[in-house]
């Protein structure tokens, strides 16, 4: 489905979503027929179109395909940290159109959602049980919402772990985040892979605005957004190689995607 997306400034925080319910507590937004975008004007307008800069910080270059190919391919460190984190891959065409809407609330529904993931390997030494799968989907936002890990087919395996679900990937494989609406109105989500925003590649905050997702609508996120058109694929990849490395020198927060409601 086409995307839509309502945005703001914000101050960067750990890996996470956020999705706003119009339900309660504060204006209910009229139904939007798709996924949009508001562009105020003035100067919250430059900020919004600033979004297409993908995480580029202050004095940085552009984000170009030679130097993301240079760097992916250069060997990787000799003590370099294992396990999965996720890279910056080729670009996809997806759309994204604005539109208005009032949060409920300046805290996410039901808090902070996660889903941590790894290679097989990795996901075996974090003391995740073999055997024991989940559901490609788990409930969040108080149940607003259902969120999962998608590859290019199906849902990607997912294991019981003691601190919620790890999703098993390979290197290389590219994914997408899926987000159903279960609730009866519209809701704003907000996600991030290894602590970056989705939407702006830089570190993500509940105070950032998200996705709108219609409902009973499934919205699937497929990269880190690169401009109104196109966004730059999920791609599993090494730790040295990930998008959170070669842009921000930080890896705290690689190998978790986070959700708010």
């Amino acid at each position: 489905m086409k995307e839509f997306v309502v945005r703001f400034f914000g101050v960067g925080f750990m890996s996470w979503i956020v999705v706003s319910c119009g339900q309660g507590g504060g204006p209910v937004p009229a139904p939007a027929p798709a996924p949009s975008i508001e562009i105020p004007s003035g100067e919250f307008q430059e900020k919004v179109r600033g979004a297409a800069t993908a995480g580029n910080r202050s004095g940085d270059g552009p984000i170009t395909r030679n130097r993301i190919d240079h760097v992916r391919n250069a060997p990787a460190p000799k003590r370099a940290r294992k396990g999965l984190a996720t890279g910056w891959g080729d670009e996809v065409k997806s759309s994204v159109n604005y539109t208005g809407f009032t949060r409920a609330s300046s805290k996410p529904v039901g808090g902070v959602d996660v889903i941590h993931y790894n290679d097989e390997e990795g996901a075996k030494a974090m003391g995740a049980i073999e055997g024991r799968r989940r559901s490609g989907l788990q409930s969040a936002g108080n149940g607003l919402v259902s969120w999962g890990v998608k590859g290019r087919w199906r849902k990607l395996r997912t294991h019981f772990w003691k601190r919620g679900r790890i999703v098993v990937g390979k290197k290389g494989q590219k994914y997408s985040l899926v987000v159903r609406n279960n609730a009866r109105s519209r809701v704003e989500t907000v996600l991030s892979v290894d602590g970056l925003d989705v939407i702006d590649g830089k570190p993500a905050s509940v105070r950032k605005r998200g996705y709108i997702v219609d409902s009973g609508k499934t919205l699937e996120v497929k990269g880190f957004r690169t401009s109104e058109e196109a966004v730059a694929a999920f791609e599993f990849s090494s730790v040295p190689n990930s998008y959170a490395n070669l842009r921000h020198n930080d890896t705290r927060n690689v190998g978790v995607m986070g959700l708010a409601v």
